[in-house]
């Protein structure tokens, strides 16, 4: 974590005792910090920039810094505030001028070990939301004509998230493709269907990393199901590798789970699983979500099968282990968002569904009325561990919430 932490400071107090305040107060919050002091020249350039009001009578003085502050970033304005020398009366002075102005802002008081959570929330939602005005996302291909509410607006993802939509035809990839020799197979499979693919569905990874790294795409969505026919394939060999090692790769062309993915991988650094809900309990939570690919990086073992609507290429069998999971999606103009959390109870493997088959029991059963009265299209992304908390945080902080 880059933390910085700037001061506010009135000149009517003893600088030595008020020095000793400051060095107890920060180090009874156990976060590590640089303290620039009242030198501002670089605030908004680090993970997460704090003001600490250290005494009272500094309204003033943030009123004259607050425009050229405004100017070099625009996250909330986070005033750190201890209980002595009048620092939270002066942070509740200076947060209402805030408001007024029409800032955004936070007091970061209470205990030590409330402050540094909040500060290393926060620090995370701060980095998350510079890693996604750095994204360029690719469109290969159009959304799949099955997918009537789950297209984007470029826009709103352009104001909220800072990230560039990238439309990229199909005839690219398949072009990219026509160059790629047949590659040395390190996959096998007992299946002869599936060994007989492998090199094509090996040759399609190559391709889109080649279309990934020629745009410099930090993720992308493909309009995958075009490949059935265009080359008797599948994407999905190639989306788990390309997520595994670090990149968004989602399917079907369905811009919002990926901007889903692409929250998730900004605030997590982890991969996250593309999914439809087969079938949904509401009395006990419990949903079955399935897919024929999933990251490589989220299983504890997968076998090679043929993909299940068509059967042919290759399609991923994926065992992720028994854990908390978080489940979201947010809408294509990013104006809505669905977040829970639950607990993987299990992976299956029937054979009348996609491949990889993860069985998922909500915290709170309730949550179910949400896919059957007012959902956000039909994929939903899970990844592994507790990320609701922190993932309200960011949408809040890009107006989502």
């Amino acid at each position: 974590m880059n933390i910085a932490i700037h001061t506010l400071t009135s000149a009517l107090h003893d600088p030595q005792a008020l020095d000793t305040l400051t060095k107890e107060f920060l180090t009874s919050l156990n976060v590590p910090y640089i303290l620039k002091g009242d030198d501002f020249s670089d605030y908004g350039s680090h993970d997460l920039d704090l003001i600490f009001v250290r005494t009272g009578g500094t309204e003033g003085l943030f009123q004259q810094r607050m425009p050229a502050l405004a100017s070099k970033s625009d996250a909330p304005f986070y005033l750190l505030a201890s209980d002595k020398s009048n620092s939270l009366a002066a942070s509740l002075e200076i947060l209402s001028y805030l408001r007024q102005q029409g800032k955004q802002g936070e007091i970061l008081h209470g205990n030590p070990e409330y402050i540094a959570s909040r500060i290393q929330l926060l620090c995370r939602v701060e980095s998350a939301v510079k890693r996604l005005r750095r994204c360029r996302l690719g469109v290969i291909g159009k959304p799949s004509d099955w997918l009537i509410a789950s297209h984007a607006n470029a826009e709103c993802v352009r104001q909220r998230l800072g990230a560039e939509l990238l439309e990229i035809p199909m005839s690219e990839l398949q072009d990219t493709l026509s160059a790629i020799p047949a590659p040395s197979l390190t996959e096998h499979s007992d299946m002869p269907a599936v060994e007989e693919a492998l090199p094509g569905a090996c040759r399609l990874y190559e391709a889109m990393k080649t279309v990934v790294i020629k745009h410099d795409l930090q993720g992308f969505t493909i309009r995958c199901f075009d490949l059935l026919d265009a080359v008797h394939n599948t994407g999905c060999l190639a989306l788990a590798k390309l997520n595994a090692e670090g990149y968004i790769a989602g399917c079907e062309g369905d811009v919002p789970t990926m901007l889903t993915m692409t929250l998730l991988r900004a605030l997590s650094g982890t991969s996250s699983f593309q999914a439809n809900p087969a079938s949904i309990d509401p009395e006990t939570g419990e949903i079955l979500f399935a897919h024929c690919t999933i990251p490589f990086d989220m299983v504890q073992r997968y076998e090679l099968d043929t993909h299940f609507e068509s059967g042919i290429g290759v399609g991923i069998r994926g065992f992720v282990p028994e854990g908390p999971v978080t489940i979201c999606k947010v809408s294509g103009d990013l104006s809505r968002a669905f977040i829970a959390e639950g607990k993987l109870v299990r992976s299956q493997a029937k054979p009348d569904l996609c491949r990889t088959q993860l069985v998922v029991r909500l915290a709170n059963p309730s949550d179910t009325e949400y896919f059957l009265t007012n959902p956000i299209g039909n994929h939903h992304v899970i990844t592994v561990g507790h990320h609701a908390e922190a993932l309200k945080a960011l949408l809040r902080r890009i107006s989502v919430f």
